[in-house]
Order: C-alpha cells, then sequence, then structure tokens
C-alpha cells in the first residue's frame, strides 16, 4: 500500500510540474510600447485616466470577510454544543 501512494504522489507531482511549465510556455510576449504621441519622450506624464474609486470595493471586500468569519464561528460552535 505504501509503493502504491509514493507511486501516485511521484505521479501526481511529476504532472503538477509538467502542466505547470507547459503553461508558462503559453504566455504572450510583452506589450508593444504606447505610441509616440508626447507622452514621455521629454517628460514623464502622467497616464490617462486612472483616479479608480477602490473605496466601494475594499469594504465590500471587508465586509464578505467579517461575514464569513462570523459563520465560520458559528458552525464551530454548533459542533462543538452537539458534541457535548
Amino acid at each position: 500500500m505504501r509503493n502504491y501512494v509514493k507511486v501516485m504522489a511521484g505521479i501526481c507531482i511529476t504532472f503538477l510540474v509538467i502542466s505547470m511549465n507547459t503553461n508558462v510556455l503559453a504566455q504572450g510576449g510583452p506589450p508593444p510600447p504606447p505610441p509616440g504621441e508626447g507622452h514621455g519622450q521629454t517628460t514623464n506624464l502622467p497616464p490617462e485616466g486612472g483616479n479608480a474609486p477602490i473605496g466601494n470595493g475594499l469594504a465590500f471586500l471587508v465586509s464578505l470577510g467579517i461575514g464569513y468569519g462570523i459563520a465560520t464561528i458559528m458552525k464551530h460552535r454548533q459542533t462543538t454544543q452537539e458534541e457535548a
């Protein structure tokens, strides 16, 4: 049984290494440079656009994390009470 587990673990690890290697080879090259319309030729200009607000998304992410933590604690308390 132990030999079977070792062989299967070796096959899985080999498969993972090969699949990760081929994933890296499938990526494209770097993007082309921006058009030369005065951006960065003599001065370093800020990128166009930007100023995207991330505050609402961050608050949403934190609130989901807190909700998940509360649900996990409640589930843990419920299983602890059932064991007693």
